[in-house]
Parts: C-alpha cells; sequence; structure tokens
C-alpha cells in the first residue's frame, strides 16, 4: 500500500518543497524569533529556592514578558502579566518566574501530587529544546501550590512519565504567585558549544479559562510545537559535571498469595543498582542490575467487549527514561495530533513494533525477575539514536530471555527523518525472533504559508522460525492538523503472519482505509461558547483478498466548548462487521465466525469544568450490538476538599441483551489521594470489575526526600469474589518498603 502514481509523487513533492524552503530560512527565522538572554550569576551569587526573587541578579536579568492570548482572545495581549527572567551557574539553569494577578484570593492549585496533569489549576508550563532542532525537547510545569511535572517532547508524543531531577518552591502573595527553579544541567543532553536553546513558556488562568504565550500565539502552533518556540540566548561555560549518576535501591518486602496456592508469607530483602552515564554531552548510557519495580503505581482497568487485547501504557521507570528515542511511525497516533476530539483516530488496531511490557511482565501484569538491562540514548552527529538489551531471569513459569532493540533516526531538513528499527527477542531454547522495520516522516509547518502538513510512511518485517511469507506490515499516513481545519488519512496493512515478539499489534490479516476531518469554528463575541466542532470519519477494513470485514462511519454532528469550561458532544455511529473469526463475549456466549452484523449506536457525553471543587463528567451509549443491543453508562466524579485533597470516583456499567443470551458488566474505581507537600503523597487505588471479579486495593506512600531520592511503601491486596462462598477470599497480599538515592557526579 506504498503511495503509488502522480498523486503520491505530488504529495511528496509539496511536503519536501514546502520542508525546504522553511530549511533554507532557518537562519533568517532564528534572527526573528523573540529571545531572552540567561545572565550569568557573579562569583559568590546563589540561588535560594524560597521563590522571593529578591537576590539582586534576578532584577539584572531581562524578562521574557508580553504574552499572547492563545485564547479566548486569540491574539491579544494576556489579561495578567507574566515575566520570566533567566540566570545560570556553571551547574544549573535557573528561572524566576511572576504570574502577576489582579484577584491574587482568587488563585486555583488543587494538586499538589508530583507529575499529574493540571487540567483544573493555574499554571506555568516551560519547554526547551537543548538542541535547537524543533523536534524534541523538555516540559515542565508548576502550579501556585508548588506542584511539579515534567515530560521528554518526542517525534511522536510525550513521554509524561519521565521524572527529572530538577526542584523549585511557589509562593503567593499580594501581587500574584511567583516561582523559582531550578534544573541541573546533568539533568539535561545538550550540545556544549551551542549557546542558543529553544524556549517557550505558557501560562493558564483557569478561573477564566484563558491560556497565554510568549511565542507561537496562533492555534495550529501552541507550547509542544518547538518550531514555535522562541531563543534562549547567553548559555556559555557550563558543565554538565562528570556524566555519571549512581542510584542503588534497597527493597524489604513481604508476599503471601492464599488464592494461588502459597498461603505462607514470603519476606525478602534485596537490593539494586542503576547507573547512569553521559559519555557525551548527547548521550545517555543506563544500566540497571537486579531491578525490581516495587514502586509502580497500578494500572488503571478497563472493561473489554472487543476481540482485541486491550493496550495499558507503560510505567516502570527504566523503560520510559529516554522511550521517545524508540518510537516509530506505525503509531504516530495523535502526534501532530486531534485538537478537536476522538472523531481524528478511533481506531481499535494498533501496530507498536516496540512495547516494552512485554519484557518483563506476563499477559496479566505479573512481574518477572530482570537480571540486567542497559540502554543508550541521545543524539549522535545527526542521527537520534537508541539501543536496549534486558535479560529476564528463570523464575516461576517463566523462561529466561534476551531482547535487543535498536533504533536510529537520521534528522532532515528542519521537522523530517528517515529511521530504522530492530528488535530480537531470544527464547533461547526455542530460538530467537527478529523485526525489521525502515520509516520516515516530512513535515512541515510552513504548507500555504503557517499551515502543518505531515506525512509517514512505514515498513515492518518479522522473521520467525518456520516462518517464510505472511510476515510484514506497512502503511502511510497524511495529516493536516490546524486550528479549523483538521485531516488525515492513513492506509495499512497487516499481514497473517505479522508478530512483532517485542511489539503490540491488536489484529492481524487485514487492510485498513481510514479518512477523518474536523470543522471547529469559534463564534466570535459569543456570550457562552468558545468552539464548536463538526466532524466525520470513515474506516474501512478488509481481508487481505478484499473482502470486506468492518465499515466504520462516525458523525459528530455537535461537540460544543464553553467559556465556562463547560463541554458536551454528541456522537452517532454506524457498524458493519463481518467476523472472520468466532467471537466469545462471555463464557456462555460465542458470536459465530462469518456472521455479518450492522449496528447504530449514539453516545453524549457531558462534563462539568475542571476547576470546581465538586466536576462531574458522564456519558450513555445506546444502539445495537452485534445481534442485540447494548447500554454503555459511565460517570466520573471529582471531589476536592483543598489543595492535596481529593476523592475521585469512577463508575462504567454495561447492559447487553442478546438472542444468545444477557449478561452486565461493571466497573467501579474510587482513588483517594493526600498531598502533605509537593514532596509526600499518599494514593490510595480500589478497584473492582465484574470480569475478572477481583476486587484490588493499592496503598502508596511516596517521600522526595531529595529530587532524585525516594522512599515508597507500598500496599497492595487482591481479593477474588467467590459466588460459591457468596464473600471476598483474598488472592494475594505485598507490603514493599523502597527506598532510592541518586549520588551525582
Amino acid at each position: 500500500m506504498p503511495w503509488r502514481g502522480l498523486g503520491g509523487l505530488a504529495l511528496v513533492s509539496v511536503i519536501l518543497c514546502a520542508d525546504v524552503s522553511s530549511a533554507l530560512a532557518q537562519a533568517q527565522d532564528n534572527a526573528a524569533r523573540r529571545s531572552v538572554t540567561a545572565v550569568r550569576l557573579f562569583d559568590g551569587e546563589s540561588v535560594a529556592l524560597d521563590a522571593r526573587l529578591d537576590e539582586p541578579f534576578w532584577s539584572r536579568a531581562v524578562p521574557a514578558a508580553e504574552f499572547t492570548q492563545i485564547d479566548p482572545a486569540n491574539g491579544n495581549p494576556a489579561s495578567e502579566r507574566t515575566e520570566v527572567r533567566v540566570v545560570f551557574d556553571r551547574d544549573a539553569l535557573y528561572l524566576g518566574v511572576t504570574c502577576f494577578d489582579s484577584e491574587p484570593d482568587r488563585w486555583i492549585g488543587w494538586q499538589l501530587r508530583r507529575d499529574e496533569r493540571l487540567f483544573s489549576d493555574d499554571s506555568f508550563t516551560w519547554a526547551i529544546d537543548t538542541f535547537l532542532d524543533g523536534r524534541t525537547g523538555y516540559l515542565f510545569e508548576m502550579n501556585p501550590s508548588g506542584m511539579m511535572a515534567d515530560a521528554l517532547m518526542g517525534v511522536n508524543g510525550e513521554n509524561r512519565e519521565w521524572d527529572g531531577i530538577w526542584n523549585a518552591r511557589a509562593r503567593r502573595s499580594e501581587i500574584g504567585w511567583t516561582l523559582e527553579i531550578a534544573i541541573p544541567f546533568r539533568t539535561l543532553n545538550f550540545t556544549l558549544d551551542n549557546d542558543a536553546w529553544g524556549i517557550n513558556f505558557q501560562r493558564v488562568v483557569a478561573r477564566k479559562n484563558e491560556q497565554s504565550i510568549w511565542n507561537g500565539w496562533a492555534r495550529n502552533q501552541g507550547l509542544r510545537r518547538m518550531t514555535s518556540a522562541g531563543l534562549l540566548l547567553g548559555l556559555r561555560d557550563v558543565t554538565q559535571g562528570h556524566g555519571l549518576d549512581i542510584k542503588p535501591y534497597g527493597l524489604i518486602s513481604s508476599l503471601a498469595s492464599p488464592g494461588r496456592g502459597q498461603p505462607a508469607i514470603a519476606t525478602d530483602a534485596d537490593a539494586g543498582l542503576d547507573l547512569f552515564y553521559n559519555p557525551t554531552p548527547l548521550l545517555r548510557t543506563m544500566l540497571t542490575v537486579n531491578t525490581d519495580f516495587a514502586q509502580t503505581e497500578v494500572d488503571q482497568r478497563q472493561i473489554n467487549l472487543t476481540r482485541y487485547s486491550l493496550f495499558f501504557p507503560e510505567r516502570r521507570d527504566f523503560f520510559l527514561d529516554g522511550a521517545t528515542f524508540f518510537d516509530f511511525a506505525s503509531d504516530s497516533g495523535d502526534a501532530g495530533g486531534s485538537m478537536f476530539g476522538p472523531v481524528a483516530r478511533g481506531n481499535e488496531e494498533r501496530v507498536i513494533p516496540f512495547f516494552s511490557r512485554r519484557i518483563g511482565l506476563s499477559a496479566d501484569a505479573t512481574a518477572q525477575k530482570i537480571d540486567f538491562g542497559s540502554k543508550v540514548t541521545g543524539q549522535a552527529g545527526a542521527q537520534d539514536v537508541g539501543l536496549l538489551h534486558v535479560r529476564t531471569g528463570e523464575e516461576h513459569e517463566f523462561p529466561s530471555e534476551d531482547f535487543t532493540v535498536a533504533r536510529v533516526k537520521r534528522r532532515l531538513l528542519r521537522q523530517s527523518y528517515v529511521g530504522a528499527l530492530y528488535t530480537r527477542r531470544d527464547a533461547r531454547l526455542a530460538g530467537a525472533a527478529h523485526t525489521a522495520g525502515l520509516d520516515a516522516r516530512l513535515a512541515t509547518s510552513t504548507f500555504l504559508g503557517d499551515q502543518n502538513l505531515e506525512g509517514d510512511g512505514w515498513l515492518l518485517y518479522n522473521n520467525y522460525p518456520g516462518i517464510a511469507s505472511g510476515n510484514a506490515a506497512f502503511g502511510v499516513s497524511l495529516r493536516y492538523p490546524n486550528d479549523l481545519w483538521n485531516a488525515r488519512t492513513d492506509a495499512t496493512e497487516v499481514q497473517e503472519n505479522f508478530d512483532s515478539a517485542i511489539g503490540f499489534v491488536s489484529r492481524r490479516a487485514y487492510r485498513q482505509y481510514s479518512q477523518a476531518i474536523e470543522f471547529g469554528p469559534r463564534p466570535a463575541n459569543h456570550r457562552y461558547i468558545r468552539q464548536v466542532v463538526v466532524g466525520a470519519r470513515l474506516d474501512t477494513m478488509t481481508d487481505l483478498h478484499n473482502g470486506l470485514l468492518k465499515r466504520n462511519i462516525v458523525v459528530q454532528p455537535a461537540q460544543v466548548q464553553f467559556h465556562s469550561q463547560d463541554s458536551f458532544r454528541l456522537t452517532v455511529f454506524r457498524r458493519d462487521e463481518r467476523l472472520d473469526t468466532p467471537f466469545r463475549l462471555t463464557p456462555s456466549i460465542t458470536l459465530p465466525v462469518g456472521a455479518a452484523y450492522t449496528s447504530h449506536r449514539y453516545r453524549l457525553f457531558v462534563s462539568t469544568a475542571n476547576r470546581r471543587r465538586l466536576a462531574v463528567n458522564g456519558s450513555i451509549e445506546l444502539g445495537q450490538f452485534y445481534s442485540g443491543t447494548r447500554a454503555d453508562q459511565t460517570v466520573g466524579l471529582a471531589l476536592r476538599a483543598r489543595p492535596g485533597l481529593f476523592v475521585f470516583l469512577t463508575g462504567q456499567w454495561n447492559d447487553v441483551t442478546l438472542p444468545e443470551g444477557h449478561f452486565v458488566t461493571r466497573l467501579y474505581r474510587i482513588v483517594g489521594e493526600t498531598h502533605v507537600s509537593p514532596f509526600i503523597a499518599i494514593t490510595n487505588n480500589i478497584q473492582y470489575d465484574s470480569q475478572s471479579s477481583v476486587l484490588g486495593w493499592q496503598s502508596r506512600f511516596r517521600w522526595i526526600m531529595t529530587p532524585g531520592s525516594d522512599l515508597y511503601l507500598v500496599y497492595t491486596h487482591n481479593w477474588r469474589d467467590d459466588p460459591l462462598l457468596d464473600r471476598f477470599s483474598t488472592l494475594d497480599n505485598r507490603l514493599a518498603s523502597k527506598i532510592l538515592y541518586t549520588y551525582r557526579f
């Protein structure tokens, strides 16, 4: 399904010509960018993190100011003034941020927990492109309560699970709120001989639903598009030290599994080591020995009424660090993205050639021992590189295996690349499975002057012992992700024997063609409505002989977003499907192969503003479902008693009635959070779903003693709903205490 004919050649030519012209103009663009100059501290000066900004050097720094609204009044000056000053010494970069507020007592800062999203709060966010390549970057975020979050930004998305080592303080006063931030240069990868970085700043005033930015206020630009960032100048004579971090850990755990035949309590003490070293300022190497992820948060359960495996994201630190360097174009998702909602990409099918949860975790998330792992990520010349090797230990029913992943992307022009990927899974006794892939992205932000246009192409091939054909997958994608109009088209083929051994592939033996378009006008000067979005999507799936398997038509006649942050969305679905395999919905209901179904469904989603003390969202979806009907209801409630004290309730109910039988599924989740400070948090997560009939509870205490050094206390307990005993009986429980400490050299 590669592009064929003159149409495909013309499309490639359009993107290449636009990107070449923008590349030729890069020097002029840099000269036209807004800039802020970092001021070097004098000998003897130091930053005391108290957010008062009263040291003399802050007054020497000329601030980045004059923010411009993205919303609601796009292009107008921000209603509240923001000033950002930057200073540095040999070891760290410091930001002093003043968020002036004409009503300083009306600040909103509910969240304190590290790395949470700030959908409800006032916030200040900044992004740094240390390589000045417009492709990757570091994202940081804070609110008036001092909550800290960070992420890595890559070509195919954002990795919010990354935890950088940095520190900050927040302070509220009669003028608004201030931040004082310290980011060690050792936390960042960058070129020492480049004294200009890309940088941008964004502020949200939650009570006004106002978003403003320092540079790139057009709605198809924004903070995360680093080609729209300004410049940070003046960074000279800085150091990353010896580039060596050593992080040992100690662990004490007790485990009992009476519901799995192991009633005795087993107590264990263990230790391990993570080592990080930068051989060059652009490359980061990692080594982990005897790794245990006892501190990892529990997965959020989902109800599965599809024929495919559910996708759960990676949560383990070792695999998350530098994860964006392993991204592949087949899972571009909404990177470039849907600005308007779920219509732009709604496929159940995913093709991810490297999915790190395949390493050291079974399908039901049972952990396997990891003897050691090593990783190299970063830049080497014009290449982005990623190399990973992990060996798992023989344990219980798990054999020892070796996993290897190699990824390289050659940067082209300003926003484009060509890349290659290789993965290997060696079960030793069973032989090794190999996967190789090529991908390319052509992208520009100057199409038709100031519009975004992106195109991807990719090819994957796997080699299994005894399989000689039908083991490839390939696809192309074209996206026009802009403000008023947002559109995309995709074509994918996955052959019957394709199986990336360290990947995630929803299904095989199909061809799929998808088109989507959205139109999102904003009524001028409307008293209540901020934006109205209408859109449609068509997905067509065939078998490899072009016989129709599935056709989805999705129409969104109305999505309305109000200035108050409340919203609602109405969606209509039509689905035609022919089953190419039997579909076992429940132990007693199996739909036969070859059966064909047409269904119409209707969904209403309503959400109130997250900034409120009590926020509610819910949906109801009704209509046909295979040979019968299905009613799907969800409700979510967030109660914010005070900053740092929350209760979140979630419920989902499915009532399915078919000629073959009737069943009901239920999912409940209660999450209670208590944040003593931005550095101490207790989270209790209680979940139950009727599909597994398991009630689970995880209580997780985290104390960030200093950035990079943490103490965890985690208790996990699972009960099975036993219909014979008419009660919940214990399956397993575990108590683990883990301490990690980072030494930097």
